[in-house]
C-alpha cells in the first residue's frame, strides 16, 4: 500500500492532522446525495477534515479497512472499502487524484444508503 494511502486510510480513522499533510490546498470532492439525484460537489481541506469529525461522533468506533488497492493510474488511486462501527457496516470505493504529491479531488462512492438505515436515519424498505 502506498504512503499517501496509508495516510488517507489514517485519517479516516481519526487522525485528523494527517489533512495538513495529504490534502491540497485546492482540494474539493463528489459526494452522491443519500436521498438521490446529482453528485454533490465540496471544496476546502478544513470541510472535509470537518466531515470526517462529525462521521466519528455519529458513529463512535468507527474503523476503515482496505478491501482492494490501491489501483494507481497516475494522477489516479482507488480503493475499495469496508467500515465498521459497531453493528454498523458498510463498503465505499474512493477515486483519488493526486497533484503534487496530494490529493487535489476525491469522489466518494460509498453504500451510505445502507449506512443511513443501520442508522435509523433512513427507513429500511
Amino acid at each position: 500500500m502506498s504512503v499517501l494511502v496509508k495516510t488517507w486510510l489514517d485519517f479516516w480513522n481519526g487522525d485528523l492532522a494527517q489533512a495538513d499533510v495529504i490534502v491540497h490546498e485546492d482540494f474539493g470532492w463528489h459526494v452522491a446525495p443519500l436521498t438521490g439525484g446529482p453528485s454533490q460537489d465540496h471544496s476546502g481541506r478544513q470541510q472535509l477534515v470537518e466531515w470526517v469529525k462529525s462521521s466519528h461522533e455519529n458513529m463512535p468506533g468507527l474503523r476503515f479497512t482496505i478491501d482492494v488497492g490501491p489501483i494507481e493510474q497516475d494522477p489516479f488511486h482507488v480503493v475499495r472499502w469496508f467500515a465498521e462501527a459497531g453493528e454498523i457496516s458498510f463498503h465505499g470505493t474512493d477515486i483519488l487524484r493526486v497533484e503534487d504529491g496530494r490529493i487535489i479531488e476525491y469522489w466518494l462512492n460509498a453504500d451510505g444508503l445502507w449506512a443511513a438505515q443501520q442508522l435509523g436515519i433512513m427507513p429500511r424498505s
